[in-house]
């Protein structure tokens, strides 16, 4: 009987943010495998590294970040082998995903590669978009609005369009790709402006000074056309 391999969404860093379904597979794998990189050490681990019973297998699966290079290809193909050895040999295999691992989730790329050929369970984690939201203590969405997730590797005038178009929005994936946008180095946060329906042109404020705490994943909430620029906020963590 082969084993099976666990998808574990582990949260957006808060060891305790973890669900006790994940923790009670987390603990009982024979194989922890973790995404880290190419040098250092692996948050993911780092995460959960409370929560480790000892004595089990674990493999860091070390991959480029960069997003000119990411996903490495050649890098899942040699993970999805070493993992089918060890499912092969009976053994499950929890494999760690910050956030959730279905919401940009780099575990996707091992379940393309092995879900034909080993049974597979998927639990979901904490993102950071509603850890953000639990944070600020500020909702994302009600009633009827509509939420846009936007990757912030997209080019400026993508974001801004995406952002006139939505009730409420949260970028993710600021932390290597927001270093263009205005910080507030004294507390961590970028700044970012949406202006009217009319003209949303930059995203990002000339005048630091207009500019408020965002977050992400970033939030912001439009509440309808404005003469002038309405600043939509949300913390960065």
């Amino acid at each position: 009987m082969t084993g099976t391999l666990y998808g574990l969404g582990i949260g957006p860093g808060d060891p305790e943010l973890i669900t006790l379904k994940a923790l009670r597979l987390l603990q009982a794998a024979d194989v922890v495998a973790y995404p880290a990189p190419e040098q250092g050490d692996s948050l993911a681990r780092r995460i959960v590294a409370p929560h480790l019973s000892g004595g089990q297998a674990e493999l860091a699966i070390r991959m480029p970040l960069s997003v000119a290079r990411f996903p490495a290809q050649a890098v899942y193909e040699q993970a999805a082998g070493d993992l089918a050895a060890h499912l092969k040999a009976g053994r499950n295999v929890a494999v760690l995903c910050e956030g959730d691992p279905f919401l940009y989730g780099s575990f996707m790329y091992l379940f393309g590669r092995l879900s034909e050929d080993f049974p597979v369970e998927i639990v979901p984690g904490v993102s950071s978009l509603t850890a953000c939201a639990a944070a600020l203590q500020y909702p994302l969405v009600s009633r009827n609005d509509v939420l846009t997730v936007i990757p912030a590797p997209l080019d400026d005038e993508t974001i801004a369009h995406k952002l006139l178009h939505t009730d409420a929005a949260a970028i993710l994936k600021l932390g290597r790709h927001g270093r263009h946008w205005p910080r507030d180095d004294r507390e961590g946060r970028i700044r970012l402006s949406a202006r009217s329906r009319r003209d949303l042109s930059p995203v990002v404020p000339d005048d630091p000074r207009r500019g408020g705490p965002v977050a992400p994943a970033a939030g912001h909430r439009r509440t309808g056309p404005a003469p002038d620029p309405c600043l939509r906020h949300a913390r960065y963590i």
